[in-house]
């Protein structure tokens, strides 16, 4: 029997994200909305590129929950999305009470589940979602240090005129202003990055990953991006369904690690069928470990405000 994935939300997100993994064709989609017509629209028009891209994989779009039963992999996109000026923060309220409602009702059909949270603010919605869905820590993860590692490579690749795939970082920390963009254990095949591009120069590449969804944001004026973050979830989801055991930055909770406990913060795991089946302690700079520390209260205090309403 071929795996199930749902995705809830059908804005671009959520469809771009449903277009790619129908592309791989290893998983049949659920694409869920409650706009009525736009998850099944979307969903008729991915399925006819099927004899175009060569995938025999099925896909539907509802506005109901019955069809995603028996889901392996729940990706949760739903919510407002960020306006011009506007900070993840500011999403906060609407975006915990439109995931409570998604997660009770999702965890219900699909017990078993992985929940892969993209929805903002993404660290308090991991915590949400834990909360609510009462699943084991390893069966919640959120997508954020993926797509910030994927900009911080990009640009670093720009920089040195190479190919991404001689870049290796890692984001970690808080999906926000508060990110961790680390140089220790970032190289450009195998060489420090700190050896190749000056301090000031690599700081404003560090400032400019902080700042890479607002950035985009600002340029479209309505809207936000989704092309880089549905690969990033593409990604996370092929670790997991095909049990590749990729070592990604991901939001993951912590009981320790770092230093840090009972909190959702992105940091390196390990992705497999099982979801995280272990997180990886990076040795830090001091300064590395004090803004992870910085950048996990921040998610403490969004999560305060939630626990305030």
């Amino acid at each position: 029997m071929a795996q199930k994935i749902t995705i809830v939300g059908a804005g671009n997100v959520g469809a771009t994200t449903a277009q790619r993994l129908f592309d791989k064709g290893y998983a049949d989609i659920v694409l869920v909305d409650i706009i009525e017509g736009l998850p099944q629209g979307k969903a008729l028009d991915i399925l006819e590129s099927g004899p175009v891209v060569g995938s025999d994989a099925k896909i539907i779009g509802t506005n109901s929950y019955e069809e995603t039963a028996g889901s392996d992999i729940i990706v949760i996109t739903s919510g407002i999305a960020r306006k011009p000026g506007m900070s993840r923060d500011d999403l906060l309220l609407t975006n915990m009470k439109i995931v409570s409602d998604v997660v009770e009702t999702t965890s219900t059909q699909s017990p078993d589940s992985i929940l892969l949270i993209v929805t903002n603010p993404l660290d308090a919605m991991a915590q949400q979602a834990l909360k609510i869905s009462g699943f084991p820590k390893e069966r919640v993860v959120g997508m954020a240090g993926v797509l910030d590692t994927a900009r911080y490579r990009s640009f670093l690749a720009q920089e040195l005129d190479v190919s991404v795939d001689a870049v290796q970082a890692y984001v970690l920390g808080g999906h926000g202003d508060t990110m961790v963009p680390t140089v220790g254990p970032t190289s450009i095949g195998g060489i420090p990055v700190s050896d190749l591009i000056p301090a000031d120069r690599l700081e404003q590449i560090i400032q400019r990953t902080r700042d890479g969804g607002a950035e985009i944001v600002g340029l479209l004026k309505t809207g936000s991006a989704y092309y880089a973050p549905s690969a990033s979830i593409v990604e996370m989801v092929g670790s997991i369904i095909l049990d590749k055991k990729l070592i990604l930055p991901c939001t993951a909770y912590l009981e320790g690690e770092y230093g840090l406990n009972d909190l959702f913060v992105g940091v390196p795991v390990k992705l497999g069928k099982t979801g995280i089946e272990h997180i990886f302690e990076f040795k830090l700079t001091k300064s590395e470990l004090a803004a992870l520390h910085k950048s996990a209260e921040s998610v403490r205090e969004t999560l305060e405000i939630m626990a305030g309403k």
